[in-house]
């Protein structure tokens, strides 16, 4: 007696898919399309805030170890007219007492802009002014980066 395969009933036979429905790829596309919106929408932001932080940090922190060490060696902070630059190569008037340098070199701001320098500070409690000119490079402004 030959083989004969059993038939399945009608009700328990899947229909064969082999692909998707165009309104499948329709959804599919609108949810890459809302994701990608938000990402790039939000990236400026994210960006921005990673600059913001980095200018934060410099100001803060990073400059005051090479200044706090420059007042040691001196007995004073540098003037507004040495700047950061007395912090790399002595200044005339101080060549037999500078023990430097104390920095490698002075970065430029996250947006390529060089930060400023002042003393006796206007703003800060440190006793000296160190800032970024912010995003928009204009000093004096709201978005200014302190050590205030």
């Amino acid at each position: 007696m030959p083989y004969q395969a059993k038939k399945l009933p009608t009700h328990a036979r899947k229909p064969a898919r082999g692909a998707f429905t165009l309104m499948e790829v329709l959804l599919a596309i609108a949810m890459i399309s809302m994701l990608a919106f938000l990402v790039v929408g939000n990236l400026e932001n994210f960006m921005t805030g990673g600059q913001t932080k980095i200018a934060q940090s410099m100001v803060g922190d990073s400059f005051a170890t090479p200044i706090m060490s420059f007042k040691l060696s001196i007995g004073r902070y540098p003037t507004t007219e040495e700047g950061l630059k007395a912090l790399m190569a002595a200044p005339e008037s101080l060549s037999d007492r500078w023990k430097g340098p104390y920095v490698r070199n002075i970065p430029l701001d996250p947006w390529g802009n060089p930060y400023q320098y002042r003393f006796p500070a206007v703003k800060s409690k440190d006793g000296y002014d160190v800032w970024s000119n912010g995003p928009d490079g204009q000093p004096d402004t709201e978005d200014d980066i302190g050590n205030w």
